[in-house]
């Protein structure tokens, strides 16, 4: 079995190296009348930067986008400062410079890789997901018994932060750098899902169609090892199927068909502010100007954050979106699972989370108050402050750096719910509600807990359960995802997540004032 699992390893590490070149590979070029067809077709205005690419690109070959995308972002910014000089703005390119070197070299791919998409696909994903599937699937038998086993962790280069652990680091924060800020680099990436962004949507794919597609297929393969460690968990099984269900489905095949189907693109489990740009203007004006799907979507958008959430929170806590429908949880549950283990229980960690998911929050609020008094108003500035500046901002250090980079690259060395911990607005408004109105708590019985430490060693969220477990009281905690994994590796059933009234459970710290009480009282009778 421990060949298998080499063996897999060997194949895995082929298909993610294959992936991981591709970025500096390929061949491009454009001849001058297909400059002018793109030209036409994406309606660009600027002939300075038509003639540009006329001098500069057509008819010439490149080799790799490290050759291209210097060239065509050298001639944008160029143009669009003439521009500007002349005061024609209405002629100014307003594309980043990135992504127009993206879509340019999109059109321009030729070679093996463009061509020979199928093929290379199976190099790369088909690879990384067989590798992957052999390491993983061995390990039904090598468990044994039944229970979940955590031996080693502190003891594997893996999950102790060892190398292996900060070479996985430093290759998700690069992977998401290039994904968030060099979309043009991921341009190779994309031929690989065409087919495949072609049968859902009818268009060729982009860089967040492949960012979804590999999302999913995480989630996939890391679920697999989620339903054989915890295959004797009944929780945990349908938990896992329950966010690989809402991620498949919700947030990337209906999306994809909706724009197939000539509406807006939009994921219908994602709800403000996490999904911080839906008050947007232009998502506003693309929503009304779509009819009444668009409506809908707006309506539903809004009785989401401020009906739905709210209310199943009460009765659930926040684990019914956390742990059960969210993607990035889900990501966070499969793919961050080895890694739980890392998130500070340190009091200077809980001081920093309340102020800094709580001041996002603020953040988020706060711009979606500039931004739909700009939209109603019609104005752009709010008492001297550019409400595109706002918005900008926020979608730079939270959206992307923060969800994006930090969220996911940190899982290897700070835990995997550092996003959801720190960062996510709608866990701090879900959390506000979990606190002061649910239902929900998890429930203790301290005259049962040894002190082994599994459920606080593995709360992904940063609590000390076993401190909560040691004197029988409740866990009402605003950060808790109600993942259930602290009632999984207790070796003496303690902790039991429970909605609905108090229940009859122990309390030690009771029964032992009782006991000396009535121990009082006999002394004093005497």
């Amino acid at each position: 079995m421990r060949t298998i699992k080499h063996i897999g390893l060997i194949i895995f590490l082929l298909g993610l190296t294959i992936f991981s070149t591709l970025p500096f590979l390929g061949t491009y070029s454009m001849s001058s009348s297909e400059i002018d067809q793109w030209v036409e077709q994406k309606r660009i205005k600027s002939e300075l930067f038509a003639a540009a690419l006329q001098e500069d690109v057509a008819d010439r070959t490149f080799e790799g986008m490290m050759e291209l995308s210097p060239v065509i972002e050298k001639n944008l910014e160029e143009a669009n400062a003439t521009h500007r000089k002349n005061r024609e703005y209405d002629k100014v390119i307003y594309t980043k410079a990135t992504d127009m070197a993206a879509e340019i070299g999109k059109q321009a791919g030729i070679g093996f890789i463009a061509e020979k998409k199928g093929l290379m696909w199976w190099a790369t994903f088909g690879l990384g997901i067989l590798g992957a599937l052999m390491f993983i699937l061995p390990n039904v038998i090598l468990l044994g018994a039944k229970g979940i086993k955590n031996n080693g962790i502190y003891h594997q280069n893996a999950t102790n932060r060892g190398w292996i652990a900060w070479g996985v680091f430093f290759y998700l924060i690069a992977f998401y750098l290039i994904l968030y800020f060099r979309p043009q680099y991921a341009v190779n990436w994309t031929y690989l899902m065409d087919p495949i962004s072609e049968r859902l949507s009818g268009n060729q794919a982009g860089h967040w169609f492949v960012y979804g597609f590999m999302y999913c297929t995480v989630m996939v393969v890391m679920g697999v090892r989620m339903y054989i460690k915890y295959r004797h968990n009944r929780y945990q099984m349908i938990r896992t199927t329950s966010v690989l269900f809402f991620q498949i489905v919700f947030a990337f095949l209906i999306p994809e068909i909706m724009v197939r189907l000539q509406m807006p693109y939009y994921d219908f489990k994602n709800a403000f502010p996490l999904d911080y740009d839906f008050f947007f203007q232009w998502n506003l004006r693309s929503l009304i100007n779509s009819g009444g799907i668009g409506i809908f979507i707006l309506v539903w958008g809004i009785a989401l954050t401020l009906v739905i959430v709210p209310v199943m929170v009460y009765f659930f806590g926040k684990r019914w979106y956390c742990s059960w429908v969210c993607g990035c949880g889900g990501l966070a549950e499969t793919l961050g699972d080895p890694y739980r283990q890392h998130s500070s229980k340190t009091l200077l960690s809980w001081r920093i989370e309340r102020w800094l998911v709580h001041g996002v929050l603020v953040f988020a609020v706060g711009m979606t108050l500039i931004t739909l008094y700009s939209f109603f108003s019609e104005t752009g500035t709010v008492l001297g402050i550019k409400t595109s500046g706002v918005q900008n901002a926020y979608s730079l250090f939270i959206g992307a750096i923060f969800a994006g980079v930090v969220g996911t690259g940190f899982y290897p060395i700070f835990g995997n719910r550092v996003w959801c911990r720190f960062g996510c607005p709608l866990a701090a408004y879900l959390g506000i509600v979990q606190r002061f109105k649910s239902r929900f708590r998890i429930t203790t019985n301290g005259g049962q807990c040894i002190s082994c430490g599994n459920c606080s060693t593995y709360c992904e969220q940063g609590i000390d359960v076993r401190a909560y477990a040691q004197k029988g009281e409740n866990i009402i905690r605003a950060s808790c995802v109600g993942c259930g994994i602290c009632a999984a590796v207790c070796p003496r059933g303690v902790l039991k997540l429970e909605n609905g009234p108090e229940k009859g459970r122990i309390n030690p710290t009771e029964v032992l004032l009782g006991n000396d009480v009535n121990l009082m009282e006999l002394v004093n009778r005497k």
